[in-house]
């Protein structure tokens, strides 16, 4: 089966994240859907033509998609497509002539630190309940770090090195790097540790987080722990991902140079990381007119 073929390479070879496969699948499985219809007889997907995609497109648009759901899609199947063409004898690949819809220009959305500070000083980092001081760790770590939440989830309890205040990470297509990290959240692993240890003993841990039966932590939940612990704040958006936007916003707005913040981010291009100093300069440019005496028209 060529679709579960591609599905295993992701996993394997391509070493992607059991999340970006799963979104992978969600993707190419919307178009294999249209393409059976309402009958029960699978196309080999080699035979595909660009207008059939070109009507698989149309399809999303009617549903209501955002574009950038819709080129998201796209470019899934682009890959698939690709995957094809080089281990599976397609002679091209009809999605590198489709047409890509132009995405709007859309900043990163962050938290304000003031409002991130205020949330993490209120979590019981420091209680005697397991979950509670797992949750404020997680919460308080994806912004002290600016890791992915995939990473958070795969992090491995050997990773973390109190001694020398630095967690090892496996970001995307297994490409480890460094974080260091600070007294604070060192205090708080160590806590967590003890809590862990408590509640487990005995109990060899490779993952860095548990449930309390000891299994590790997964996306959904590390996704309701942040939702839960950032509501209130201004920010439209309160995912594992906003936090990881906080940390380089914030970051850069307290003078950190944009190459160190790109090796924390994990970021391949430079480009990917110049998307923040765009939020800085913004967050510059309203200091500025709130506080200088200048900045304001005087009124008639």
């Amino acid at each position: 089966m060529l679709y579960e073929a591609f599905y295993d390479y992701l996993r394997g070879e391509a070493a992607r994240s059991a999340h970006t496969v799963t979104a992978y699948r969600h993707d190419v499985e919307s178009l294999r859907g249209f393409l059976k219809g309402e009958s029960d007889a699978e196309r080999d997907p080699r035979r595909i033509t660009l207008a059939e995609l070109r009507m698989w497109v149309a399809e999303l648009a009617s549903r209501g998609l955002s574009t950038v759901t819709i080129v998201r899609k796209i470019q899934s199947v682009r890959a698939f497509f690709h995957f094809l063409v080089r281990r599976h004898g397609m002679v091209s690949n009809p999605a590198s002539r489709l047409v890509t819809p132009r995405l709007p220009k859309v900043l990163p959305e962050y938290v304000r630190q003031e409002e991130t500070m205020a949330k993490i000083d209120g979590l019981g980092a420091f209680s005697d309940d397991f979950t509670e001081v797992r949750d404020a760790l997680m919460l308080t770590m994806l912004y002290s770090t600016g890791m992915r939440a995939a990473e958070l989830v795969g992090l491995r309890d050997a990773a973390v090195d109190t001694s020398r205040c630095e967690l090892k990470v496996l970001g995307k297509r297994n490409k480890e790097r460094i974080i260091p990290f600070g007294e604070e959240l060192r205090a708080m692993i160590d806590h967590y540790r003890s809590l862990r240890s408590q509640m487990l003993p005995g109990a060899p841990t490779e993952a860095f987080f548990v449930r309390p039966g000891g299994e590790p932590v997964y996306y959904g939940l590390v996704y309701r722990t942040v939702h839960a612990g950032l509501e209130g704040v201004s920010a439209g958006r309160r995912s594992p991902h906003v936090m990881r936007h906080s940390f380089a916003t914030d970051m850069l707005n307290n003078g950190a140079d944009l190459m160190a913040v790109q090796k924390l981010l994990g970021h391949t291009s430079l480009a990917t990381t110049q998307r923040y100093t765009h939020l800085s300069y913004r967050e510059l440019q309203k200091n500025y007119k709130q506080a200088h005496p200048r900045a304001q028209r005087k009124e008639d």
